[in-house]
């Protein structure tokens, strides 16, 4: 098996009175497509890809790449910040869902030898 995907719930950052909006998130990721990136799904916007390292290094101390900054929040969250052409998009998940979404991916790309 060398895709994984995973449903996580996520909060949607944003300066309008709701302040922070749960939404569903697909996190996605191909060994064979690229051994490298990730795929993240949020509702209403095309898939933003960004490297699976970046992610990981995120977890622990703010990082930046290109138009991506990953870093955590408190303990147990972790936020995602991802700009383009329209905008800021943050988005804050908890840690837990990403760590489990990071070792499965490790897993899958992990040849099995017999």
């Amino acid at each position: 098996m060398s895709a994984v995907e995973q449903y996580a719930r996520a909060h949607l950052v944003t300066d309008s009175s709701e302040g922070h909006r749960a939404v569903p998130v697909m996190l996605h990721y191909d060994a064979e497509a690229d051994p490298h990136a990730v795929r993240i799904g949020l509702p209403g916007s095309p898939h933003r890809v960004l490297a699976r390292q970046l992610l990981e290094q995120g977890l622990r101390a703010p990082v930046t790449s290109g138009d991506v900054q990953v870093w955590p929040c408190g303990r147990v969250q972790t936020v995602l910040e991802f700009h383009d052409r329209d905008g800021v998009t943050v988005v804050q998940f908890d840690a837990s869902a990403l760590i489990r979404f990071l070792r499965r991916t490790y897993a899958a790309a992990t040849p099995v030898t017999h």
